[in-house]
């Protein structure tokens, strides 16, 4: 891993956003898709677009559901070799968060050609191959276009048994919320454009974004499971919303509780957020009730975008104890229990 000032070709100078940051706001993208015409919904496919779940899953036979998904999205850092590695850990995550095991991936590849060396595009894809060689799989084929702006990312295939699927609706009142990564990694890469990101900090968001979320796999066998989904570009609060709304029910969050990446809510009390964190408090804010205890910077932490965030879990109470057990033994330790889904409509209650 380098750190960010030995790197001379800035990648992130060629994008006009970087990350799950890339995503189109929430507001929008929910017209967007409003207004699509409707598809044909056969029995077989188990998980479409209804609840804005993290992939696709189509069921192949009683004890096999083949997991589909893609993400692809610009520099959110400058060393090519990381770029890669942390875009396919965010795509492979959302085969764990549907409980699944990955399979392979095809590699999704937008770049400059003529501006852009062979050898800095040849070591992002290196990136996201040693990434595809920790999870067990392979990359199996692609697609490769010339773009304006670096664009990288996986489409990800994976296999889950039905009995262990694991949808982002299901949770139930009484419900624990658990966890598994910090909040922070979209205020360490506004810090990191103004070259304001310590070489610590650095160090803590590539820890972080290439961490495979394979707790996914062991939380997806658990009964006590009863919705899960992955952080990322819509924040904690955007992600938790969807839990809300396909469960039909709201959450409660304690901010106390919710684990932060070192510095980052001293970096988001000096300025440093993206303009994503905002557009996802216009699109969703609306839905959320904030104490009085949480600030702007606070705000800016629990929409934050999450590149390869970690998964949100909801449990009954007495499964608490075996999902942190599974989070800690897969080295997950900032893993936290973070409030509750409580009755009444989809809202968020922060205190």
């Amino acid at each position: 891993m380098n750190a960010p000032d030995a790197v001379p070709l800035r990648l992130t100078s060629f994008s006009h956003g970087g990350g799950c940051g890339c995503k189109i706001a929430p507001g929008v993208l929910q017209q967007i898709i409003a207004k699509a015409s409707p598809s044909m919904l056969p029995q077989s496919l188990l998980v479409g677009i209804e609840t804005a779940d993290d992939a696709a899953v189509y069921q192949i036979n009683e004890r096999q559901a083949i997991v589909a998904t893609t993400d692809f999205f610009m520099p959110i850092v400058d060393d090519p070799y990381d770029f890669g590695a942390i875009a396919a850990t965010n795509a492979i995550s959302d085969v764990y968060a549907m409980g699944g095991t990955p399979l392979f991936a095809l590699a999704l590849v937008g770049m400059p050609v003529n501006q852009l060396p062979l050898d800095v595009i040849r070591k992002v894809l290196e990136g996201g191959e040693a990434v595809c060689a920790r999870a067990g799989i392979p990359v199996a084929g692609g697609h490769t276009i010339d773009s304006v702006e670096p664009i990288y990312g996986l489409v990800a295939i994976g296999l889950v048994d039905p009995a262990n699927l694991k949808r982002n609706a299901g949770a139930r009142p009484g419900d624990r919320l658990v966890l598994g990564k910090p909040l922070g990694v979209g205020v360490y890469s506004a810090a990191l454009k103004k070259e304001k990101l310590s070489a610590e900090g650095y160090a803590a968001m590539i820890a972080s974004t290439t961490q495979l979320n394979t707790p996914g796999i062991a939380l997806g066998k658990l009964p006590g499971v009863h919705a899960l989904t992955d952080v990322t570009g819509f924040g904690l609060l955007g992600h938790l919303l969807e839990i809300c709304r396909g469960s039909k029910a709201g959450a409660s969050v304690d901010f106390a509780k919710v684990p932060l990446h070192p510095g980052t809510l001293e970096l988001a009390r000096a300025g440093y957020f993206t303009g994503a964190s905002g557009r996802n408090w216009a699109g969703y804010g609306a839905d959320v009730d904030l104490g009085a205890s949480i600030g702007d910077a606070e705000r800016a932490l629990l929409t934050d975008p999450q590149t390869s965030g970690g998964l949100l879990v909801a449990c009954a109470p007495e499964a608490v104890d075996k999902v942190m057990a599974i989070f800690r033994g897969e080295g997950f330790a900032e893993a936290r229990d973070i409030g509750a889904i409580v009755a009444g409509p989809a809202r968020v209650a922060v205190a």
